[in-house]
């Protein structure tokens, strides 16, 4: 099973694309799990809204088309404090659920609360957290560096433990 997982945004956009190959086992270790690629889709503050969506939604088709996965595992918009922010944050998430249904990808959405439990086991572990638990998830893999990308990395390795229980 390939998994592209996002961590959506209309400035940055992280992403991932995570493989476990074989049929997923009850078993919670990761150690098959392979992290094949991962970066961030950067825009510029100084394009248009539409620019911007249409150059996430160019960048997500190379990387489907590229990698050929079977899933896609975005967060969800959860909650924000600037409206303004938010719209522009849900937008981009169309243009990326979007993408991935026009390749006939499903579709699954989770959380933050869901992704932190999932892979930290605690639903308000901080970022350093995060990165520290997706490093042992993929030990001897480079892990990503960049906030959005790690994030990315973390909503594919819930997808992966939690889309064998579904």
């Amino acid at each position: 099973m390939k998994i592209l997982s996002i961590d959506p945004g209309y400035g940055r956009c992280g992403w991932a694309i995570l493989e476990k190959p074989g049929k997923l086992k009850i078993s919670s270790c990761n150690q098959e799990t392979q992290l094949v690629a991962c970066d961030c889709i950067e825009t510029e503050a100084k394009k248009s809204l539409p620019d911007r969506l249409k150059e996430i939604y160019d960048a997500v088709i190379y990387i489907i088309k590229k990698y050929h996965p079977d899933e896609l595992a975005i967060e969800s918009l959860f909650w924000f404090k600037n409206q303004k922010t938010a719209l522009a944050v849900a937008q981009a998430r169309g243009v990326l659920i979007l993408a991935a249904k026009n390749y006939c990808l499903s579709v699954c959405e989770y959380t933050p609360l869901q992704v932190k439990s999932a892979v930290v086991g605690y639903g308000k572990a901080t970022k350093e957290q995060i990165s520290k638990i997706i490093k042992l998830h993929l030990r001897g893999q480079a892990v990503p560096i960049q906030d959005d990308t790690a994030d990315a990395v973390a909503i594919g390795l819930t997808h992966l433990q939690t889309s064998k229980f579904k």
